[in-house]
């Protein structure tokens, strides 16, 4: 089985392709450039080095949300395309889990935080069990402090990874009472390579779409929307 793996939720813009158990190529870069400049050119990088025919491919994964609204339309629009130009399955893999897969094996309770802004963070939290990820915690959007005492209530030591991780890093030192660290710099962001990994164990269980059914996650309105409701709410009051 062969996957091709796109992640653009976040900072990171991110390519993989993985072929049973071995990971054939991975283009991460996180940089100050738009995904709409960089996913299809790193895309088409990764066809050529490993001259990859894509109608060899089985499946598309992308890293589904919740992240940036833009950089999630990206993905999806481009898996959608790469889908349906080929006509294969999507699967849709969550970015927190996405970011938790990279800690594979971690002990304790990896939680990953993007920042969400307003002093939120979409986060999720996440354990490694005989082998497998266990969802303690489906991701949400959340208060940065109510994170955090949620997992003080766990009692357990915590991984956090994320770019949430230097915005609120400060306040988590400060406020947490269980052991926490924070994940080094190759396993600290979204990596297209944990899509796939991850794409490969939904792929076995049969948890699949087609192009049309696929939508991103973003968890809460964008701020464009949420805006534009505040605006109708007053001009409401107004009359």
């Amino acid at each position: 089985m062969k996957i091709l793996a796109l992640d653009s939720s976040g900072l990171v813009a991110s390519v993989a392709v993985l072929e049973d158990g071995d990971m054939l190529a991975e283009y991460t870069v996180n940089y100050k450039k738009t995904h709409s400049q960089t996913l299809l050119p790193m895309l088409d990088a990764v066809v050529q080095m490993i001259q990859l025919r894509l109608d060899t491919v089985d499946a598309i994964a992308v890293s589904s949300g919740p992240g940036s609204f833009t950089g999630l339309r990206i993905g999806s629009a481009t898996a959608k395309g790469l889908g349906l130009a080929l006509d294969r399955p999507l699967i849709s893999v969550p970015t927190t889990q996405v970011l938790a897969y990279g800690l594979y094996g971690a002990s304790g309770v990896v939680c990953p935080i993007m920042d969400a802004r307003r002093d939120q963070v979409y986060t999720g939290f996440y354990r490694f069990t005989d082998g497998r990820m266990e969802v303690l915690h489906d991701q949400m959007a959340a208060d940065i402090r109510q994170v955090i005492r949620m997992l003080d209530e766990m009692g357990q030591p915590v991984i956090f990874s994320g770019d949430g991780v230097p915005v609120y890093r400060g306040v988590i030192e400060e406020h947490m009472r269980v052991p926490v660290c924070f994940a080094p710099p190759h396993v600290d962001r979204q990596r297209a390579g944990a899509v796939a990994a991850l794409a490969m164990e939904y792929l076995r269980e049969g948890r699949t779409q087609t192009a049309g059914e696929h939508k991103p996650e973003y968890l809460r309105v964008s701020q464009a929307e949420r805006e534009r409701q505040a605006r109708l709410e007053k001009e409401a009051g107004m009359r």
